[in-house]
């Protein structure tokens, strides 16, 4: 079942695609079908990025907490309701991307990861290197697996999100990770 009404995120896989040029997302279902799009927009003090249906309307919106925010606090609302669905915690690290879902009321409902340090360290340092996919696991705050986005060797970044169990975390926030990972960590 879809938290945000407008949108029917009820599969176990997902692909995301990014445009050539700019911050521009599609996410299609296992069957190929546009759910999802996304574009960041430009020129804001704040990040923000309006997610789209297949139809062209706006169901809800990311946008960060603070001005340059990175490490911070990215808001998933409802554009529908003005509810806030979910946030996307970004903890800062260095070379290793690390990421929390939490619920509005503070609890931490998915925790992601990227692959580790050393790998993160070698994409920067080593230019060749910064072309390997990124893979990232999503877990409940007890550890238990919940999905992957794993990147897909392609000339425009592509991942692959899959949701075994979504736990207490909204599908709409896993999917949605994928995307801002990718756009706020420079992939």
């Amino acid at each position: 079942m879809s938290v945000i009404s407008g949108i029917d995120l009820s599969d176990d896989h997902y692909d995301i695609k990014q445009s050539l040029i700019r911050s521009k997302y599609t996410v299609f279902d296992k069957a190929g079908n546009v759910v999802l799009k996304a574009k960041k927009k430009r020129f804001k003090l704040k990040e923000e990025f309006p997610f789209k249906s297949p139809d062209g309307e706006t169901v809800f919106t990311i946008k960060a907490g603070g001005i340059m925010d990175h490490a911070g606090d990215y808001t998933i609302t409802d554009e529908r309701t003005g509810e806030e669905v979910a946030i996307l915690d970004k903890n800062f690290t260095f070379f290793q991307h690390k990421w929390q879902v939490r619920a509005p009321d503070g609890r931490v409902l998915a925790k992601i990861e990227g692959q580790g340090a050393l790998l993160e360290f070698l994409r920067h340092q080593v230019p060749l290197m910064g072309f390997l996919p990124h893979k990232y696991t999503i877990e409940s705050p007890d550890g238990k697996s919940l999905g992957t986005i794993e990147g897909q060797l392609s000339l425009a970044d592509k991942y692959e999100v899959n949701i075994t169990d979504s736990g207490d975390a909204p599908k709409e926030a896993l999917v949605v990770a994928g995307i801002a990972i990718d756009a706020l960590e420079g992939n």
